[in-house]
């Protein structure tokens, strides 16, 4: 089919590659426009603008998608359909009506569950044992249109946001090419959402990253996963920040027998050896394995004991 892709970050990139491997006419790529990073202000373009020159494909970067000027540019190509993947713009219903067959967008939760910003980490936030991927018919709503196709995965126990990441741009690509062929040959089954199950989920932000020890232990240890790599979580301790990267929760009835409820506050240190850091949370206590103190690398618990001295009583907040 002759193809819109729309795009920006790096999980728009496999879904690029896997269109155009499976053969199919990508006759222009749409992505933000470049921007200036750093203290120098060096351009930097979007990972779908490096992959499009990568493929010799012709790259268009509209500051604002509904303009007539981009519009106009849109009609004068002759595409069958768009594909659209977290190209971070909201496309109008001219737009979307443009093409014959719409507009499909990758999403990656198992919709109507998730719509909206971060649905990848929102899956690890709320302890989720599986998540997914909707290739959806793109409406005037967010995330409101038709599914068109489903593909799930398990969340590993230790799955972070970046793990997932991987996992579920890798099935996206999988999905797409799947997606287009079904549509072109006519035996795509179009599923209306319920909207009954539907939940919407908000971007991320840094302050969710702070560590709250009050919360019970398997909530802080989900953070601690879902929040990797960005915003990272953190605390605090004697005035200086310290990321917190790996942790794994206390036996809950091992920690009872030898911890009594109301002998410990959430955020105190119950024991420092070379296994870790033991901090108390609302519940239970986290074991931390690895962390990263303010302007340094990323160590081992143990390694960051032998030059930072914590005794037990000491409070992490």
């Amino acid at each position: 089919m002759n193809i819109i892709y729309m795009g920006t970050p790096d999980f728009s990139v496999g879904a690029l590659r896997a269109i155009v491997k499976a053969g199919h006419n990508v006759k222009l790529v749409v992505t933000q426009p470049d921007k200036a990073r750093g203290r120098g202000g060096e351009v930097s373009f979007s990972p779908v603008k490096q992959c499009a020159l990568e493929l010799g494909l012709e790259v268009y970067q509209p500051d604002k998608i509904r303009e007539p000027e981009a519009v106009k540019k849109l009609k004068s190509i002759d595409a069958d359909i768009y594909v659209v993947v977290a190209f971070g713009q909201i496309l109008t219903e001219e737009v979307l009506n443009i093409p014959k067959y719409g507009c499909i967008n990758i999403h990656a939760s198992l919709l109507p569950r998730y719509r909206g910003a971060a649905p990848i980490q929102w899956a690890i936030l709320n302890g989720d044992e599986k998540t997914g991927i909707t290739i959806m018919q793109m409406d005037k709503g967010i995330d409101t249109g038709d599914i068109l196709l489903q593909k799930s995965v398990d969340i590993d126990k230790k799955e972070t946001g970046a793990s997932l990441f991987d996992k579920l741009a890798s099935l996206g690509s999988e999905a797409i090419t799947e997606a287009l062929e079904l549509i072109e040959k006519g035996g795509i089954t179009v599923t209306p959402q319920d909207e009954s199950m539907a939940s919407h989920v908000g971007m991320l932000n840094k302050d969710m990253g702070r560590i709250s020890w009050n919360r019970d232990a398997a909530v802080i240890e989900r953070y601690i996963r879902g929040l990797n790599p960005w915003p990272g979580t953190f605390t605090y301790h004697k005035g200086k920040m310290i990321k917190i990267w790996d942790v794994d929760v206390c036996d809950s009835a091992l920690f009872a027998h030898v911890y009594k409820k109301g002998d410990f506050k959430p955020g105190e240190v119950l024991k420092a050896d070379k296994n870790g850091i033991y901090v108390a949370a609302g519940d239970t206590a986290l074991l931390i394995k690895s962390l990263q103190p303010e302007g340094k690398k990323r160590m081992d618990a143990a390694a960051f004991l032998l030059g930072h001295p914590i005794t037990t009583g000491e409070i992490f907040g």
